[in-house]
């Protein structure tokens, strides 16, 4: 193992999914260090800078000491980080269940096709939705999700209007809507979404609803 095969990494937690399509499954979360975005409801802001330098082997040894087939990488945003790449395919080739969760604002292309990736594409009300790089659709699977954090009513129907312009709903075999956590009623999004017969999935943060906003949960 040569010395730069490693990741600055904020923490390694075992929690329940919060979000997704294995939404309520146990799972290993991998929060790496960094993020080029500045989303104005993050809520992992701790994880733009600090974390600890870990080698792959560490690291994989910490996540298989959970015993469990779930691992989410995260971040921050962790393709920011290019040997994010490597640990995606070192963890499928522990034979574990991946999931990437990113923003979509950096490359998709090099993730390993094994990885279920979660891709955010951010609404205008995130302040950050200049970022999306489109091209990643086309790399999109079956297996992907697409993500959408609605703050408002302009956000519900920009978001809309994406899933026809990129056909989304062909692409990928989920399309998550999410209300922003303390932002948008939860009720008035699931109404619009009633209102339109719209064929996506509705889903709220389960690890806020049990723990709030505490790290490492």
């Amino acid at each position: 193992m040569t010395t730069n095969e490693n990741l600055r990494i904020t923490e390694v937690f075992y929690s329940l999914q919060g979000e997704s399509k294995t939404v309520g499954k146990p799972t290993v979360f991998v929060r790496l260090t960094g993020c080029p975005l500045r989303c104005q409801y993050c809520d992992t802001a701790y994880a733009f800078e600090g974390g600890e330098i870990v080698s792959f082997e560490s690291l994989i040894a910490d996540v298989q000491s959970y015993k469990c087939k779930y691992v989410t990488v995260t971040g921050g945003e962790p393709l920011a980080q290019p040997n994010c790449l490597l640990l995606l395919k070192m963890l499928c080739d522990a034979e574990l269940n991946v999931s990437l969760e990113t923003s979509g604002a950096l490359s998709i292309e090099g993730v390993d096709n094994r990885v279920s990736v979660v891709m955010d594409l951010k609404t205008p009300s995130s302040l950050e939705s200049d970022r999306n790089d489109y091209g990643n659709i086309s790399y999109l699977k079956e297996k992907d999700q697409v993500k959408f954090v609605i703050c408002d009513r302009g956000d519900y129907d920009w978001a809309k209007a994406k899933l026809d312009q990129y056909d989304l709903q062909a692409k990928v075999g989920e399309i998550l809507f999410s209300p922003s956590f303390e932002q948008l009623a939860a009720a008035d999004l699931a109404q619009w979404l009633l209102d339109d017969a719209l064929a996506v999935r509705m889903q709220l943060q389960l690890h806020k609803i049990l723990w709030g906003s505490e790290p490492g949960r």
